[in-house]
């Protein structure tokens, strides 16, 4: 195990100085301990009872590539987070909290850290302005007396050769590390006499910010989450339902949800333009093929049917509608669309010889049953390795290919059944049917 405290030296990752991380490298499946844990969830679950009972810090399980694309799309360190967007630290941190409250009463979100920005105590010298006056000093006297004790001040400049450097002084270690000493640092007043910071500052030590996080020229602070055992989507906006409902927000400050949620709105409102696009094209590219609407239009109602396979594979699976399932929808429109090719093709052939359209359509089924099988057997069996997959890793491959594994099972039935029966359904005598070819037998 590999552990890291801070942030590294090369400025690749912006934690602050409370972040630790530890890279805990996992033995083969086969080896893990089934009495505690069978898998990925399971595993982080085990882990997190035992961490959380250290207390003062919250906990985030990833893996290194996951961690650094979570970190780049959401900003922070987790692959969804809350934005609070406002100008005051304080304020910020305040309602942080009162969103974090409420957000831990929804179902599915896990993981819930806030990011402070408060929290490292500063020393503030406030100049009592009457006190520097009666001593005839002005408050930048006293600004740069101690910027010059304890940051130090350049004084001269050190030549070598081409380059320039900056000889700063400043007072020793034991004069500036404590309270004590910097208030007793001295200043010479127009009067000759020394004076000391203790009598022209008001001294307090109050928390200030040690992270400032920024995004858009605006402050921010980030409330870090994930979820677990429920859809993305849903969760989100039932998080979003409560933190409106439960946290009032100042004129002037707003939340945006970013991350892996984000990412999804992005991607689904893209599907929401490819799909009616895609099947469009589609339908233009039967009606060339078929030259008639009617036999277009046919196919595409097994275009849209073929979903409620994918839909029920998912439901039964209990696998969670994402973008990589989406995507398999569209790969499945494909297969769906080359199913009933070549099923209403065969038909019309069988037509054009001189079958009647029931039986054109009884005939279209039993023999094309076995070309259209093959297709489907070849993508199916090759995909269900995926579909059935559980490993690490297997989270963005596994709704795909469920997807069009039980697509690709319904389509089967409703390219034997349904398209010869609303075939016949739709037939008429003056159907434009293709030229007859002529068939060779021995």
């Amino acid at each position: 195990m590999v552990s890291q405290a801070g942030r590294p030296d090369d400025g690749t990752d912006t934690g602050g100085f409370g972040n630790t991380e530890y890279f805990v490298d996992l033995k083969p499946k086969e080896k893990w301990r089934p009495v505690f844990h069978q898998d990925k969830e399971e595993l982080i679950a085990a882990m997190n009872r035992e961490v959380s009972k250290l207390p003062g810090g919250f906990w985030n399980f990833s893996q290194p590539i996951e961690d650094n694309v979570d970190e780049t799309i959401s900003g922070v360190k987790g692959g969804l987070a809350a934005k609070l967007f406002g100008d005051d630290l304080t304020i910020l941190e305040n309602k942080g909290e009162e969103i974090t409250a409420a957000m831990a009463t929804v179902p599915g979100v896990e993981d819930l850290g806030l990011f402070r920005d408060m929290g490292q105590p500063n020393l503030n010298f406030v100049v009592d302005r009457q006190a520097a006056a009666r001593f005839g000093i002005n408050a930048s006297d006293v600004q740069d007396a101690i910027a010059t004790a304890v940051g130090g001040n350049a004084v001269t400049q050190l030549l070598q050769g081409e380059a320039s450097y900056g000889v700063v002084v400043r007072y020793k270690e034991k004069y500036r590390n404590t309270q004590e000493a910097i208030q007793n640092i001295r200043l010479l007043s127009p009067s000759g006499e020394r004076v000391s910071l203790a009598q022209l500052t008001k001294v307090e030590v109050k928390d200030g910010a040690y992270d400032i996080f920024r995004e858009g020229n605006s402050r921010y602070v980030g409330v870090r989450y994930e979820v677990r055992g429920r859809d993305l989507g849903t969760t989100v906006r039932a998080a979003m339902d409560k933190v409106n409902k439960l946290v009032k927000l100042p004129r002037g400050y707003h939340i945006d949800w970013a991350g892996e949620y984000e990412s999804e709105q992005r991607a689904q409102a893209r599907m929401f333009l490819v799909v009616p696009v895609t099947i469009f094209l589609i339908f233009v590219l039967l009606y060339f093929m078929f030259r008639s609407v009617k036999w277009a239009a046919l196919i595409m109602v097994n275009v849209a049917l073929a979903p409620f396979g994918g839909t029920m594979a998912l439901l039964l699976t209990g696998t969670f509608f994402s973008v990589s399932s989406g995507v398999g929808f569209l790969a499945l429109f494909g297969v769906s669309v080359q199913t009933g090719v070549i099923m209403l093709e065969y038909i019309n052939q069988l037509r054009a010889r001189g079958y009647t359209a029931e039986g054109a359509a009884v005939e279209g089924a039993v023999l094309r049953l076995r070309p259209i099988m093959m297709t489907m057997l070849v993508a199916t069996l090759g995909l269900l390795p995926a579909a059935m997959s559980h490993a690490i890793g297997s989270d963005s491959q596994r709704p795909f290919a469920i997807v069009i594994v039980g697509g690709l099972m319904f389509d089967l039935l409703m390219s034997i059944f349904l398209l010869p029966t609303l075939y016949v359904w739709i037939a008429r005598e003056g159907d434009k049917l293709p030229k007859p070819e002529v068939a060779l037998e021995s």
